[in-house]
């Protein structure tokens, strides 16, 4: 493994000032780039549940329509002369039936979204976790850090 170092007599403290901005202002721009990227990742995860909550939400209206349905569907069944309705089973109770089963899919499907969510509130990337508590560290009142013995901040 090759490295370009001059020899320390040969360079100046400009040169290596200037070398050390030029590195610190590569490794923030990574560390952009890296909070960037963790960013675009849970904004697409969290779209995706949000997704499925919004498609259980749909099935869920749907639902409603249906049970609607089922309520127009009582009040002519309860208004018609006894012995109209061919049927063993009324309509609307039919459409109740089917209302009842969308609610409870709607709400399966809604869960399901509503876990995906939570999911990724747990999922954190160490990096971030190291930046705040850095962050953290920093902002803290010089006395206090002292108790804590951290000699780089003293």
């Amino acid at each position: 493994m090759s490295t370009d170092v001059d020899d320390p007599a040969e360079q100046s403290t400009a040169s290596l000032v200037t070398g050390i901005f030029g590195d610190l202002q590569h490794l923030v721009e990574q560390q952009l780039l890296l909070a960037r990227c963790e960013l675009e990742w849970e904004f697409r995860q969290r779209l995706a549940g949000v997704e499925v909550i919004v498609l259980g939400m749909m099935i869920v209206v749907v639902a409603a329509i249906m049970f609607c349905l089922s309520g127009a569907h009582l009040l002519y069944w309860m208004t018609s002369p006894p012995g109209t309705d061919q049927a063993w089973l009324p309509l609307w109770i039919c459409h109740a039936v089917v209302g009842v089963v969308l609610v409870v899919v709607g709400g399966i499907v809604m869960r399901v979204g509503r876990s995906k969510l939570d999911s990724i509130g747990s999922t954190r990337d160490p990096a971030s976790d190291i930046l705040q508590e850095e962050v953290t560290w920093m902002n803290l009142p010089k006395s206090f850090v002292s108790r804590w013995n951290r000699p780089d901040l003293n």
